[in-house]
């Protein structure tokens, strides 16, 4: 992934996606949990292979366990480390980190 010196954006998020979607990985860091109106941090999560979710493409891009909220209210990292590479999302529905195996 060619990001080094680049902004991440949500171009740069679907792009990564697009090209990578039969081999991504999802680690689910926290998420929105309605019960406590808040994040609900997940302990020890690990990355797991990535799930099809057709229901609400515009906001998961077709990953279960992602949602973009849009409007430049993502916030987006570079992640790697000796085994994944992708990137970290963050916003007010949770934390989470797309990657492929290295």
């Amino acid at each position: 992934m060619n990001t080094q010196n680049k902004k991440i954006t949500m171009a740069t998020v679907k792009s990564f996606v697009k090209k990578n979607y039969n081999g991504l990985y999802i680690k689910l860091d926290g998420c929105f949990d309605g019960m406590i109106d808040g994040i609900d941090w997940k302990k020890d999560s690990q990355f797991i292979k990535a799930e099809v979710d057709t229901h609400h493409y515009d906001y998961t891009l077709g990953i279960k366990g992602a949602w973009f909220v849009g409007r430049s209210r993502d916030f987006f990292t570079k992640v790697e480390n000796e085994e994944f590479e992708g990137i970290k999302v963050s916003n007010s529905c949770g934390y989470f980190t797309i990657a492929i195996k290295k």
